[in-house]
């Protein structure tokens, strides 16, 4: 009998076949690595053959001693990523013949607490946050036209970085975007957003190109996609020279979008499709959305389009 360590690696590269994001396969590995030496260490448990409901059942009552880095307790958001992880694991298993479908209700979910988004900065904070970003230097207009365009558009910070050239449309302002799962969509551009990035294309990333192949939209001084990293860094630093006192993280542009659609009166269905989530459950599932809504949402109701400069 296969042991759960090698179970696990198919599972991964069937993740894979089905086009799974790297982050996701990523994070499900290191979870099942965890699931793995839990079961080896604490229940002398190796060959799938002895995972069974009692083993669960003390795997999932161990979940709850876990511990953050700086010493708190986990969170039930925080423990309910490695229930979706073995949960996933285990209907493999189900369906390849190796366990019983009944050990996947052995590892409930924890209910989590219902908060409001943290970290929602208000439309004249982050208006007043973007204005801060000095046009100055090719360095400051490039942390400008992404700022514009992370808080115009909703999109991820992973999505912003992974843009490339030819997945901007300027004349209709729009920008492909490629997101988990490897899905697309198309979101809309603000005028705003679209008039920083526009000159960022034309006059200022060519003072960045080192290579006429490159690709990526943003870059860095050595003219090479812009990472994560160094995007973190940028934002760090422009709040900080801002003398603002707010919370502001890569992904408070996100929210901040969304939570001024909605609260602009724009349709929910309208920003999942925006914000590229997979489903809302109070919506039908058949209804479509085209580009043309979308930018009618967009523009109705985000606040930096109504500003009309």
């Amino acid at each position: 009998m296969k042991t759960v360590f090698a179970l696990s690696d198919e599972y991964l590269d069937y993740l894979h076949s089905l086009n799974y994001s790297k982050k996701t396969i990523r994070g499900t590995r290191r979870l099942l690595i965890r699931f793995n030496r839990y079961l080896a260490c604490s229940c002398q448990v190796e060959s799938v053959e002895y995972l069974g409901s009692d083993v669960l059942r003390k795997w999932h009552a161990h979940l709850s001693g876990l511990r953050t880095k700086e010493g708190y307790p986990l969170k039930a958001t925080g423990i309910n990523r490695h229930i979706v992880a073995v949960r996933g694991f285990l209907e493999y298993l189900a369906d390849m013949g190796y366990v019983r479908k009944q050990l996947i209700k052995v590892v409930p979910y924890l209910k989590e607490p219902k908060t409001l988004p943290k970290n929602v900065v208000p439309h004249t904070q982050m208006r007043r946050l973007l204005s801060t970003i000095g046009t100055d230097t090719p360095e400051n207009y490039r942390n400008r036209a992404m700022l514009e365009l992370l808080y115009s558009s909703g999109i991820r910070s992973g999505e912003l970085l992974g843009l490339s050239l030819a997945d901007i449309d300027i004349e209709n302002r729009t920008a492909l975007v490629h997101g988990k799962g490897d899905k697309d969509r198309v979101v809309p551009i603000g005028k705003t957003a679209m008039r920083y990035l526009e000159t960022w294309i034309k006059a200022v990333r060519p003072y960045f190109v080192r290579d006429p192949q490159e690709k990526a939209l943003f870059l860095t001084k050595a003219g090479k996609r812009l990472p994560y990293s160094s995007f973190h860094r940028e934002v760090a630093s422009v709040v900080k020279q801002s003398g603002m006192d707010v919370k502001v993280t890569p992904h408070t542009f996100r929210r901040s979008c969304a939570t001024e659609l909605i609260r602009g009166g724009a349709n929910l269905y309208h920003v999942k499709e925006l914000l590229g989530h997979e489903s809302l459950n109070t919506l039908r599932p058949y209804v479509k959305l085209t580009i043309v809504d979308l930018k009618k949402t967009h523009e109705n109701c985000h606040p930096r389009e109504k500003e009309g400069s």
